[in-house]
């Protein structure tokens, strides 16, 4: 069997939570008061969404994305009307905690905004703890460059042989933003240390709009940088001078994490938001070409082409499964 470059790797376990944890939090948008659990799920689970109060499962896939209007919205398969709203940053934190398989129960249809960042979600799953599982991890391997664009904005993945390395640009008329960069390569501990703790953020002017048209009902200074020009609104101001790129690079980090398993790719982004990175996964995904499925150590695994189209990913947990009889 043929060996992928990997310097780097090691065969790596799946993971899940060691416990059950909960909060509860307004919902951005809808400005609803929402319970939300994480729980620890079997080998080969996914990240999957639990609307609690409707009983319907909702799995955490790149072609269940029905809307990408300033927050990442997925809807169960074949059930248009049943949706869970701003799911990025809690994909995010799992995504960056290493978590491959856990259930986020919520008994509403938007998972709360807590402070505007990862950071307590990130908590949350300090607190639970985090165990490997017996099964290796799968990663989707880049194999050559994808890009989408739109207008002066674009995202583009390349091969690497480093896990997900992440540069992400972006540029804002408003002077408190401007023109702002980041390169990192995505561990637990950059994560946790550089964009967790990163706040959504928003301009003043407009604020009216958005609750106008039924948007930001739960938004405020608790939990959004609001910016007017030059100047930020909060009054403990920013987290950090380059919080705004680093909560984009975190937007990027959970709506990448619904290719559906770890990618390892070198990621690049200008003025990206999840409209572009949902069309980065659908193209990456519609060439059976573009990646391969490997193992956390390298090893390819025979993958049948037609997963990549619409729902094909769910198809992961026999590849998963075919895994734990091949080589590592």
């Amino acid at each position: 069997m043929l060996h992928l470059d990997r310097p780097h790797y090691a065969a790596q376990a799946q993971r899940t939570l060691k416990t059950a944890i909960d909060c509860v939090g307004v919902g951005l948008h809808g400005g609803r008061r929402v319970h939300l659990a994480l729980r620890p799920a079997g080998i080969d689970t996914g990240i999957v969404f639990r609307r609690t109060d409707l009983g319907i499962d909702i799995p955490a896939r790149f072609d269940l994305v029905v809307d990408t209007r300033l927050c990442t919205v997925l809807a169960a398969p074949g059930r248009p009307d049943v949706r869970v709203a701003t799911v990025e940053h809690v994909l995010a934190a799992l995504a960056g905690a290493g978590v491959s398989n856990a259930i986020v129960a919520v008994d509403g249809p938007e998972i709360p905004i807590l402070d505007g960042s990862a950071q307590e979600f990130t908590f949350l799953i300090a607190c639970a703890g985090v165990i490997d599982q017996a099964a290796a991890q799968l990663e989707i391997a880049v194999l050559r460059p994808v890009r989408v664009e739109l207008g002066e904005a674009f995202v583009e993945l390349h091969p690497s042989s480093h896990g997900l390395e992440l540069a992400v640009s972006i540029d804002f008329d408003a002077a408190a933003i401007g023109t702002q960069t980041l390169d990192l390569l995505l561990t637990p501990d950059s994560f946790r240390d550089e964009l967790a703790s990163a706040r959504t953020f928003a301009m003043a002017d407009e604020i009216d709009a958005l609750q106008q048209a039924g948007l930001a009902q739960g938004g405020s200074l608790d939990n959004a940088v609001v910016v007017d020009g030059a100047v930020v609104l909060n009054p403990g101001g920013l987290r950090c001078p380059d919080e705004f790129v680093r909560h984009k690079m975190l937007d990027v980090v959970g709506d990448l994490a619904l290719a559906g398993t770890r990618l390892r790719a070198r990621m690049i982004g200008h003025r990206c938001g999840h409209a572009l990175n949902n069309q980065l996964l659908r193209a990456l995904f519609a060439d059976h070409a573009n990646w391969r499925l490997v193992s956390g150590a390298g090893w390819p695994i025979a993958v049948d082409p037609a997963i990549g189209s619409a729902g094909g990913l769910a198809g992961l947990r026999d590849h998963r499964r075919a895994l734990a009889a091949s080589p590592s």
